[in-house]
């Protein structure tokens, strides 16, 4: 700690900190217009001069560091003087019209200027009117009131990594330009919006509120995102109980996910809220139509016919799937709904769509089946190997991460990935494999790493057991074998191999491009001998590390909204599991069934025989799930079908009841995110009239099932969660506030949570190491169907579009889907660059825009599966792994032609 005086005021500072920030942090003002604490020094607009007793001249405060004894004055003569001239200059050079401007209220330079007394312009500085750049779809620059702070540029080039933005001309010509001075809308720019956040004054606005309300009429209230796994804390402006804009929440935010960026998702997506679009009256399917009802019919028509199904077929005919889009209490009272009042283990949610691969894999060969490490560790890694993750897109916080780590911090990149992702380009070493042979390539890496020694042995020998086995399975995967199998050239195998053994720290990031296979569960255990065999894993900046999907998918899996575990995956085979939930649900431990409940994915293909009737909250398999068009055949073999939802999704038009819920900002509650980090996220906006919370519909409906008792608030069901899950019982919602967050396992109230797993021992002692055989993918490439289908997410769309289509600015940025072809097959095809093409499979067929790009290779073709009009789900294939019983989207057999 440093020792300073401040205007005559002893201040303790930090060592490092800076005058500014140490001032700033005593409550004295300094102004700064170039420096923001997300963009760090800049000494730039000389704004926060100071003089320092000692030092020749004003000084900047943002770029003097503190220093023992420093005596420092904030308002002298000098000071004053220096800084009202730079304000003078700034209003003069610049159309600053305070009563129209947007930024009026929170605009840095007029709180600067405010504080100088100064009430008008002593300069006039003459210049050509210049109309505002209204071109992009989310995002107003106004270069006349520019300050050319850079702090926009500093933000898009260090913290986000974009790349977009940057000074261009010279002298009094210089402004701030878009790529190559391009109109911003026509630039590269991805309408992050992490500029607007820094600007200090109203040179750029957000589109979509202008002119809704001033600041002061503004509500700041912070929300956890319902978009991708990253977990992104959200600072939401809220006027009259409707949500009006988004920022990446500032209050330490050292100590967020997302340490206060945002993406396009994040900035603009949350427009869904204030859709006209949203359910506020329960249907009930009447004469062949959904028509309006009450509550009261609707959750009365919906008990009964599941009280008569029950009764006709059994509890086991009825199947419920919970959701990683609402919170943890919801899907802990989901799966409480399924056991203890209906009495099935029937219940599972879009984790296994997604990540069930993951789960049965790491808890297979480290005994959990989570993220091990933590995003903020991309910066403590020497080497990090990301495989089956388009990360920038699917996670774009986190991709920013690794591509400030890689770009400006000196860590090595290795991707594995068939396309050339926006981390490829800056990767070190870029192998595309071909579709489906991830497990070849994985285990041929271990070969080479092992042949040449360079294993660590000792971690072998200590940590991990099935060595001889593991060993011999190797002997297969060759590097002419491999490069046979997989396209990847000996030479290519050899180099990524050694850099991820020798090259120091080591990190594997992974997500659905591996797991969503027929052999998913072999590529995560080939991840996880990756690292086991070099002894990465156990801490900071090493371990395997899962990238999950959807903003709740780890706490969904956490809660036990699976059909073989209660929650903290406590296994409902073990009768002392089940005696100790049945006491605290209230029932009797016989009517928890010890038998492993059925997936969705084999719920859906035993509608009408084994499956009678399904209760779906917060999911739309109707454009989710793979063949669609069998999906579809054997929903409406169902008796019942209820959907609670937001909207009138594509599966809730198949419904016979369908329940308006709440979305995630109306609605207070935990969320986990992909590093294991439970968050509170309290009501923001008040819900459109009608809908009801997910978690009260659950209680309804029990309790019109003979549980009038069953639990129907966030607090008491979170009470329940913390006393019956030993990874919870340490968190309370005081403690989540206070702590931002605390990562599982934390199992006292006294436990700081875990950000690194594995350290010293694994929960099932040693861990496995898995001999692996290769397997083709399911469905091979012919003369018929000769080219690779593969499917996955847009950086601007989420899952089955319900949320993200409805947000304008992300629906005018990407308004429809379209398939990707290399230009080399699209020329042997004689097809065009935005063409109509039809794709077609053993499923089904879908027409679409083709979209020429030599990001995919030849032989490969891309969909994303946002689209229900374009539904690419109607070409996927429903093969299962056997044991994760999860799909193979990322690759079948398929044929492109032009539509006629």
């Amino acid at each position: 700690m440093m020792h300073l005086v401040i205007d005559g005021r002893q201040v303790t500072a930090e060592e490092g900190q800076t005058v500014l920030e140490a001032a700033r942090a005593a409550g004295v003002y300094i102004p700064s217009l170039c420096y923001h604490p997300r963009t760090g020094r800049a000494g730039r607009c000389r704004a926060c001069v100071v003089q320092i007793e000692g030092f020749r001249g004003l000084q900047t405060s943002c770029t003097v560091s503190v220093k023992e004894g420093m005596i420092v004055e904030t308002q002298t003569p000098a000071v004053l003087d220096a800084r009202r001239m730079i304000v003078e200059l700034l209003l003069a050079n610049g159309n600053h019209d305070c009563l129209s401007c947007e930024a009026n209220g929170v605009c840095e330079l007029q709180d600067m200027a405010y504080h100088l007394g100064i009430e008008r312009p002593a300069f006039l500085v003459p210049g050509e009117p210049q109309p505002p750049d209204d071109s992009s779809e989310g995002i107003i620059r106004d270069l006349k009131k520019c300050i050319q702070c850079g702090r926009c540029v500093a933000a898009c080039n260090n913290n986000v990594m974009h790349e977009v933005l940057d000074f261009g001309y010279r002298g009094a010509g210089v402004e701030v330009v878009c790529d190559d001075n391009k109109p911003m809308g026509a630039s590269s720019c991805v309408q992050c919006g992490e500029c607007v956040q820094v600007c200090p004054v109203g040179a750029m606005v957000l589109k979509p509120s202008k002119g809704r309300a001033r600041p002061w009429e503004v509500e700041r209230k912070e929300v956890v995102c319902p978009y991708c796994g990253v977990g992104c804390v959200i600072e939401i402006g809220v006027k009259d109980g409707k949500y009006l804009w988004a920022r990446g929440a500032e209050t330490d935010w050292r100590n967020r996910p997302n340490q206060g960026m945002l993406c396009v998702k994040g900035r603009f997506g949350l427009e869904f809220l204030n859709s006209p679009e949203r359910l506020t009256t329960p249907l009930v399917r009447r004469n062949g139509s959904l028509e309006p009802a009450t509550w009261e019919e609707a959750l009365d028509f919906a008990a009964q016919k599941l009280q008569k199904v029950r009764a006709q077929y059994g509890p086991d005919a009825i199947g419920c799937l919970s959701s990683a889009k609402v919170t943890n209490e919801e899907n802990y009272a989901m799966q409480r709904f399924a056991r203890a009042v209906i009495g099935t283990n029937n219940v599972d949610h879009c984790a296994r769509l997604c990540h069930a691969s993951t789960v049965a894999g790491l808890a297979t060969t480290l005994g959990s089946g989570a993220m091990t490490n933590s995003m903020q560790e991309a910066s403590k890694s020497d080497v990090i190997l990301v495989t089956g993750s388009n990360t920038t897109w699917c996670h774009p916080v986190f991709g920013g991460m690794i591509k400030k780590a890689v770009k400006q911090q000196g860590v090595k990149l290795i991707v594995l990935d068939p396309r050339e992702t926006d981390l490829a380009k800056v990767a070190h070493i870029h192998l595309r494999q071909n579709n489906g042979t991830d497990v070849a390539w994985l285990m041929g890496m271990q070969h080479v790493i092992i042949r040449e020694g360079w294993q660590n042995q000792a971690y072998i020998d200590e940590r991990c057991e099935g060595w001889e086995d593991y060993k011999k399975s190797l002997e297969f995967y060759t590097p002419e074998k491999v490069e046979e199998l997989t396209g990847i050239p000996k030479e290519r195998l050899f180099e990524a191999a050694k850099l991820y053994a020798t090259g120091g720290r080591a990190a594997i990031y992974f997500s659905m491009g591996i797991t969503q296979s027929s052999h998913g569960v072999d590529n995560v255990k080939a991840c996880a001998n990756l690292a086991l065999i070099t002894g990465n894993l156990g801490f900071e900046g090493g371990g395997v590390n899962p990238l999950r999907g959807q903003s709740n998918v780890q706490g969904a899996c956490d809660m036990g909204a699976l059909p073989n575990v209660f929650s903290g995956y406590q296994p409902v085979t073990d009768e002392a599991v089940r005696q100790k939930f049945a006491a605290a649900w209230g029932v009797d431990a016989a009517f928890l069934s010890g038998k492993v409940g059925q997936t969705v994915t084999t719920m859906i293909n035993a509608c009408g025989k084994e499956i009678r009737a399904l209760y779906f909250m917060g999911e739309n398999p109707m454009v989710s799930d793979p063949n669609l068009n069998h999906a579809e055949e054997q929903l409406k073999k169902l008796d019942l079908l209820i959907v609670q939802d937001i909207f009138l999704t594509e599966t809730a038009k198949m419904a016979d009841v369908v329940l308006p819920g709440m979305a995630f900002a109306e609605k207070t509650g935990t969320y986990t995110n992909t590093e294991r980090r439970a968050q509170l996220s309290r009501a923001a906006v008040q819900p459109p009239a009608g809908a009801r919370q997910d978690y009260e519909i659950i209680a309804d409906m029990a309790g019109r099932l003979g549980h009038p008792n069953f639990p129907r608030t966030p607090e008491t069901l979170f009470a329940e969660v913390k006393a019956l899950t030993p990874s919870y019982h340490g968190m309370t919602f005081e403690r989540l506030e206070k702590n931002r967050g605390l990562r599982w396992p934390c199992p006292n109230e006294d436990h700081p949570g875990t950000p690194i797993l594995h350290i010293g021992k694994f929960p099932r002692g040693k861990a496995l190491l898995s001999a692996l055989a290769y397997r083709p993918p399911a469905e091979e490439t012919d003369a018929e169907y000769p080219m690779r289908l593969s499917t996955g997410r847009m950086l601007q769309h989420y899952h089955t579009g319900s949320m993200s289509r409805r947000a304008p600015v992300l629906d005018h940025l990407v308004p429809h889907g379209d398939v990707e072809i290399h230009p080399e097959d699209a020329l042997e095809l004689r097809l065009c660059n935005g063409a109509m093409v039809k794709v077609t499979t053993r499923r089904g067929e879908v027409v679409t825009t083709a979209r020429v790009t030599p990001r995919v290779p030849p032989g490969m073709l891309f969909m994303a599966f946002h689209f229900a009009e374009a539904a690419a789900n109607r070409l996927t294939n429903d093969a299962l792994d056997p044991v994760a019983k999860i799909p193979e989207y990322k690759i079948c057999a398929a044929r492109i032609e032009a539509a006629e």
